[in-house]
C-alpha cells in the first residue's frame, strides 16, 4: 500500500520535515511493508524553503539579511535552474521577535530586498516568494526601498522604516540607471510593467508571490484587521495602520508605473502584512501557496496513486479550510477519491466542515494524550502512536 505522508508544520514544535519523519516511524512500526511517500508541506510562510529544498534539492545559499527591527540575520535562497525560492519570513517573520518587541507601527519588510538582490544575482530568471509568517505591516514599503522604491513625505523627505509613518507617504521615488545593479534590474521586474526595455546589464525577472491568504490590503477582512492583532497592534493601531496602507496604496497606484489601480482590492494584496501588494505593484502576481507546492514538488500526482493521504498541522481550524495546507491536500485526496487523515495538535473543526473538504477523519494530539502540556512538549511521540494507530486501520498488510 502506498501511503503520501505530507503534513505542514506543528508551529513553535515540529518542522514539517520532522513531523513527516514521526509520522512515517509511527507507520513502519505497524506495516513496515508499506510504501511510504514523504512530501513534508508548506503554503508560503516559516518552512516553505525547508519543504522545496527537500523535494527539488537545488542550491541554498546563504544571505545576509535583517530582521523586522533591522537586526542582523541570516536567510537563504533556493536556486533550482532559473528560477530562485525564496521565504519572505527568513526576514520578516514574526519569530525573530520576543513578545515585547512586536509592533507592526515600526517594524519593516525592507530584509526581503537583500534575498531578492542575492536571487538576481545569481542569475534567477524567476522568483518564488513565499509569503507568510510576517511581523511587519507596512505594505511592502521596506522591501521596495531596499529596491530603490523609496516613499518620501510632503517635504520631499524619505520615510523611516515601519507601518504608521505611511499615513504620511506623498511620493515614491524610482531607481534610476545610476542605481545599484540589484535594485536597477528589478525596475524592469516584468514587461507587463511597461517601464521600459531593459538596459545594459539589466534582464527581465518574473515574479510570484506564493500567499496562504487572499485578502486584501484594506479594509475588515484586510492585512491589518486581520492579522495586526496577532502582531501586537492594539485596536488603535489597526485603525491607524489600517489608513496608512490605504495612502500607501493611492501613492503606489499614481507614481508607480504599472501598478493595478485597484490595487488595495486585490485578492493576495494583504499576504505577509502587505508584502502582497508590493508583489502586485512591481507587476508580479499572488499565486496560492499549497497549489504551488502541489505542482511544483508534484505531490498532487503523488496523492493520486496512495492508498490513503496523512497531512496535519499544530492547530486545525476554520482557517485551515481556506486556502492552507490542509485544505489543499485534503481537495487533492478528494478529487482522486483517496482517503485523507489529518494529524493535528488541537482540532477545532466539526466533521461536517472535514467532509466537505474532502477529510476522511481527523484526530489531535490533545485528545490523543487528554493533556494540552503533554501535546506540546511530545509531539513526535504523539504522531508517532497516531500514525501507529492509522497503520492498523488503513494498511492492507
Amino acid at each position: 500500500m502506498r501511503v503520501v505522508i505530507c503534513p505542514d508544520k506543528f508551529a513553535g514544535t515540529l518542522t514539517a520535515v520532522e513531523a513527516a519523519q514521526a509520522i512515517a516511524e509511527g507507520w513502519r512500526s505497524v506495516a513496515p511493508g508499506d510504501e511510504l511517500v514523504l512530501r513534508p508541506v508548506a503554503d508560503g510562510g516559516p518552512g516553505f524553503l525547508e519543504v522545496l529544498h527537500t523535494s527539488l534539492g537545488g542550491d541554498l545559499i546563504e544571505v545576509p539579511t535583517t530582521d523586522p527591527l533591522g537586526r542582523v540575520v541570516t536567510g537563504s535562497v533556493l536556486i533550482v535552474g532559473d528560477t530562485a525560492y525564496l521565504e519572505s519570513a527568513q526576514a520578516t517573520g514574526l519569530h525573530h521577535l520576543a513578545p515585547g518587541e512586536r509592533d507592526p507601527k515600526i517594524t519593516t519588510s525592507a530584509g526581503l530586498g537583500a534575498l531578492v538582490a542575492a536571487a538576481t544575482a545569481q542569475g534567477a530568471h524567476k522568483l518564488i516568494i513565499g509569503l507568510g509568517g510576517s511581523a511587519t505591516n507596512d505594505g511592502g514599503a521596506g522591501f521596495l526601498a531596499a529596491l530603490g522604491f523609496k516613499p518620501l513625505d510632503r517635504e520631499g523627505n524619505p520615510l523611516p522604516p515601519g507601518g504608521a509613518v505611511l499615513r504620511r507617504a506623498a511620493a515614491l521615488t524610482l531607481p534610476t540607471s545610476a542605481a545599484p545593479a540589484p535594485p536597477a534590474a528589478i525596475t524592469t521586474i516584468l514587461p507587463a510593467r511597461g517601464v521600459g526595455g531593459a538596459a545594459a546589464g539589466q534582464r527581465w525577472v518574473e515574479l510570484v508571490g506564493a500567499s496562504d491568504v487572499d485578502n486584501p490590503l484594506v479594509g475588515e477582512q484586510g492585512a491589518t484587521a486581520v492579522y495586526g492583532p496577532q502582531k501586537g497592534a492594539s485596536a488603535a493601531d489597526v485603525v491607524l495602520l489600517d489608513a496608512a496602507l490605504a495612502n500607501w496604496a493611492a501613492v503606489l497606484q499614481r507614481d508607480l508605473p504599472g501598478c493595478p489601480q485597484d490595487l488595495a482590492a486585490l485578492k493576495g494584496a494583504g499576504a505577509a502584512g502587505g508584502l502582497g501588494a508590493a508583489v502586485l505593484a512591481l507587476g508580479g502576481r499572488i499565486v496560492s501557496g499549497i497549489d504551488l507546492i502541489l505542482t511544483e514538488t508534484g505531490l498532487g500526482e503523488a496523492v493520486a496513486e496512495a492508498g490513503v493521504v496523512i497531512t496535519g498541522e499544530g492547530s486545525f481550524d476554520h482557517q485551515s479550510l481556506r486556502g492552507k495546507v490542509i485544505a489543499g491536500v485534503a481537495g487533492a485526496a478528494r478529487d482522486h477519491g483517496v482517503p485523507c487523515v489529518v494529524l493535528a495538535g488541537r482540532v477545532t473543526t466539526g466533521r461536517r466542515e472535514q467532509g466537505a473538504a474532502g477529510i476522511t477523519e481527523a484526530h489531535s494530539l490533545v485528545d490523543h494524550f487528554g493533556d494540552v502540556d503533554l501535546a506540546m512538549t511530545a509531539p513526535a511521540r504523539g504522531l508517532r502512536e497516531l500514525s501507529a494507530r492509522m497503520a492498523g486501520q488503513y494498511s492492507r498488510r
